[in-house]
C-alpha cells in the first residue's frame, strides 16, 4: 500500500521547490547580516568541541547573537541525535 501511495503522490514542480529553497537561503542570510566577523569561526569551534562527545551534523548547530540596548545574548541550539 505504501508503495502505491508513494507512486501516486503529487510531485512538486521544480519551480516551487527552487522558490522554497531560495526563501530559506534568503532568510538565513538576513539572519547573518548583523553577526560579528568571528561568528563563523565560533560556530566551527563549538561544533568541534561538541563532536568530541557526541557525533552531530553541521546542520545540527544553530548560533544566534541578539543585541538589546545594553545586553548581548549568544544563543546556542544543538539538535542531538537520539539513542537507538
Amino acid at each position: 500500500m505504501k508503495l502505491l501511495e508513494f507512486l501516486k503522490r503529487e510531485r512538486k514542480k521544480s519551480a516551487s521547490v527552487a522558490k522554497e529553497r531560495l526563501q530559506i537561503i534568503v532568510a538565513h542570510q538576513r539572519g547573518q547580516r548583523d553577526q560579528p566577523d568571528y561568528m563563523p569561526m565560533l560556530e566551527k569551534e563549538l561544533l568541534e568541541v561538541i563532536r568530541r562527545y557526541v557525533q552531530v551534523d553541521q546542520d545540527a548547530i544553530n548560533i544566534s547573537l541578539d543585541r538589546d540596548n545594553d545586553c548581548s545574548v549568544l544563543e546556542l541550539n544543538v539538535t542531538l541525535p537520539r539513542d537507538e
